[in-house]
């Protein structure tokens, strides 16, 4: 069902863009001005912009783009992400129950891309896991296993 909501909703913009373009093409041809001098800029497509919601809410986040890698963890755990300014920054990694295993990371980072690798060789037992990165307000979770 959601995968057919977006078909549509690309659909309908698909069809938005087309007939947008084709009563700007119909109205320069009812001028002096050919089709062909018609210049687009960026500019014009501002409006379309504010139609991805993902794009807003990305500017708002502190904490964008966390990755948690190799899946399954065995020696090794990799973390990356997207920091929008400094900050403090806790990764931690949690069990099924919420209780906190294995502290990676608690201080400052800068912002910008980080890209974080921790040792966790014979620290936690064969198992699922989560992964939690909290800065500011904001905490991302991400699920991960592990084998040794």
């Amino acid at each position: 069902m959601k995968l057919e909501l977006r078909k549509i909703s690309k659909l309908a913009l698909c069809t938005l863009c087309l007939s947008v373009g084709m009563g700007s093409f119909v109205q320069a041809s009812n001028s002096s001005v050919s089709p062909e001098s018609t210049v687009i800029s960026s500019s014009d497509f501002s409006a379309f912009d504010k139609l991805d919601p993902k794009k807003d809410e990305d500017n708002d986040k502190l904490i964008n783009n966390v990755k948690v890698f190799y899946n399954p963890i065995s020696e090794q755990i990799s973390v990356t992400f997207k920091l929008a300014k400094v900050n403090n920054i806790s990764i931690k990694v949690m069990d099924a129950l919420g209780n906190e295993v294995l502290g990676l990371h608690n201080g400052s980072l800068d912002a910008g891309m980080q890209s974080l690798s921790f040792d966790t060789q014979n620290k936690l037992a064969d198992g699922f896991y989560f992964v939690r990165v909290s800065g500011g307000s904001e905490t991302i979770v991400k699920r991960i296993s592990i084998k040794n």
